[in-house]
């Protein structure tokens, strides 16, 4: 946590570490981009930062706020982006991190609590082309957020697939298997959130021909084929949850009927038994009184009857 600071010129860093009160200076200078990145720093460091760059003070209050949607707003000589990032536990258990993200003609501002920059910095020192301009710097940022997006679906994927696979088990455990079906509906519900309003980001990005040239065109139009990719693996993904939720939900009703089955099946064999001793329990005279054959008659239908029922049963699947 904390507060760092970068400044490139003609594609080059220069300097790394220069105090938020010289910003204004940096960017004043042709060629020259610079990067802030706010960690958990205290307000007045944001407060400073859009005095030295002329930010509107309702992007200001939305930094601060957390949890909001993804979005862009224009503003009279900048912008104002939300983005998450986007991470699967193995749990199924979906997190995010929120980044806020200033655009001026010359200068980035990143804003967040958390928001690993380690995969950024690495795409900026890479970058192709070079950080000489501030959509380059953006670009960065969100190619490394919707790749993250783009991760966490193929790995919500894959445990979509064993969960298919734990449905049709012999022996599968329905307390766990409603539990892990509850959690990664959840968790794409959340990711659908994320996803879903980055298409209109970008077409948003898409109509500022000052931040974004010919030159990067291409690469954001790169961006919003994976976030058009991403969104349409959450779509997928929804339906294929909802089957296994479906199937899920026949397997155990047919599981239930077998059981029911196998209940009145037995339920009928022991009735016969209980009928026959139960007549010949009357304290009236019946055929076989009191005589040894009628015991032998009783017990040889018994035998009969119940091994009759118990193969016409089995016969029929009932056992």
């Amino acid at each position: 946590m904390g507060i760092c600071t970068r400044l490139y010129r003609d594609g080059e860093l220069v300097e790394e570490g220069f105090g938020l009160d010289q910003l204004a200076a940096c960017v004043g200078e042709d060629g020259q981009v610079a990067w802030v990145d706010l960690d958990g720093a205290p307000g007045s460091d944001l407060n400073l930062v859009g005095e030295q760059l002329g930010l509107h003070e309702l992007a200001i209050e939305d930094a601060r706020e957390s949890r909001q949607r993804p979005k862009v707003d224009h503003y009279r000589g900048h912008l104002f982006l939300t983005v998450y990032r986007t991470a699967l536990a193995d749990d199924g258990e979906l997190t995010t991190t929120e980044l806020g993200i200033f655009v001026t003609p010359r200068a980035l501002v990143t804003v967040h609590t958390g928001f690993d920059m380690a995969a950024v910095l690495r795409r900026w020192d890479t970058a192709n082309p070079p950080t000489d301009r501030v959509g380059v710097l953006l670009h960065g940022i969100l190619d490394d957020v919707v790749d993250g997006h783009l991760q966490t679906a193929q790995a919500m994927d894959e445990d979509l697939d064993e969960l298919e696979d734990a449905v049709f088990e012999e022996r599968a455990a329905d307390r766990d298997l409603q539990r892990r079906t509850v959690t990664l509906r959840r968790s794409l519900s959340d990711l659908r959130h994320v996803v879903q309003p980055m298409r209109e980001l970008l077409l948003g990005l898409h109509r500022d021909h000052t931040l974004i040239d010919d030159d990067l065109r291409p690469w954001f139009a790169d961006i919003r084929d994976h976030v058009a990719h991403a969104a349409e693996m959450t779509d997928s993904l929804r339906e294929q949850l909802t089957t296994i939720r479906e199937t899920e939900l026949n397997i155990q009703s047919n599981r239930l009927n077998l059981i029911m089955k196998k209940v009145t099946g037995w339920a009928a064999i022991i009735a016969i038994p209980t009928a026959i001793t139960g007549f010949y329990g009357q304290n009236v005279p019946y055929p076989g009184a009191e005589q040894p054959w009628g015991f032998w008659v009783s017990t040889v239908a018994i035998l009969v009857l119940s091994v009759g029922l118990y193969a016409m049963f089995r016969r029929k699947d009932w056992l």
